[in-house]
């Protein structure tokens, strides 16, 4: 059963009036113009510091200019639009529409020049995600959507595999960065899987993850304790692609929910069963 990928209502006065056509190509060029300075900025990172206490979670200047250059892109087009950006960019508060961002989604793979990283940006309104972008620079794949028009890559439309046996999946996921805590028993979860599907991928971008799944080169995706700004586009992509949305318990997937399973759909139920038996302990 399909299950809607739904986001909480947050109703502020609108102070613009806007379409998603008229934000989708500002969110595109921004990922564009970001994305090629990341891709231009490999190896040439000169301070890097650790953020919020965990020694894996990483942040260097590149990540701070991509979302400067990003923002002010946005701020251009819309200065009365709010901001909520992985490196601390704000914008106004009273605005229905929120740009979510993260200007380097896969900073460990960069920082070690492994060509797997992107640019992603959510446009919400009203507490719903209206349009994505996710730019994967290195293999030059721009993922677009709109809420209700579908999803893309590179101008064709995407949709979810049709792999209907968990046993014949291919799965991928992330792990949080305070694994040795083993948070929501990441570690065995993650095992069953191992044990129940194809094979499990694990390439260090949510953002990447979930797209892949919305093309169909994954069939499914689970991950705990990510960000808004990890999710705001690609739920969208899968959501538009066909696929399904949830927490593990099966409520409606949202940005601001800490637990994220997104598949093809036909899978999905499996898929929760493995979390829900080797969840528990």
């Amino acid at each position: 059963m399909h299950i809607p990928y739904l986001l909480p209502a947050t109703i502020i006065q609108l102070k613009t009036f806007v379409t998603t056509t008229s934000l989708l190509p500002v969110a595109i060029s921004a990922a564009r113009k970001s994305g090629l300075f990341l891709k231009q900025s490999v190896g040439k990172v000169k301070n890097i510091q650790t953020k919020d206490g965990e020694e894996r979670n990483l942040v260097s200047e590149i990540d701070r200019q991509s979302e400067e250059m990003i923002i002010g892109l946005i701020r251009k087009h819309y200065p009365d639009h709010a901001i909520l950006a992985e490196e601390g960019g704000t914008g106004a508060a009273a605005s229905e529409y929120v740009w979510v961002i993260d200007p380097l989604d896969g900073t460990t793979n960069f920082l070690h020049n492994i060509p797997m990283f992107c640019v992603t940006i959510g446009i919400e309104c009203k507490g719903e995600i209206v349009a994505g972008v996710v730019y994967d620079p290195n293999l030059e794949e721009l993922y677009t959507a709109e809420r209700g028009s579908g999803a893309f890559l590179n101008g064709k439309r995407l949709h979810v595999s049709a792999t209907s046996d968990l046993t014949q999946s291919l799965l991928v996921t992330g792990f949080p960065y305070d694994i040795s805590t083993n948070p929501n028993r990441a570690i065995e979860r993650f095992i069953g899987f191992l044990k129940s599907a194809r094979g499990v991928r694990r390439l260090g971008s949510a953002a990447l993850d979930l797209c892949w799944v919305a093309a169909g080169r994954f069939d499914g995706f689970w991950e705990v304790n990510l960000h808004p700004w990890d999710t705001a586009a690609g739920l969208l992509m899968v959501g538009e692609a066909g696929g399904t949305v949830t927490d593990f318990q099966g409520k409606p997937g949202s940005i601001y929910r800490k637990e994220i399973l997104a598949s093809n759909g036909i899978i999905h139920d499996s898929m929760a069963n493995i979390l829900a038996m080797s969840g528990m302990g």
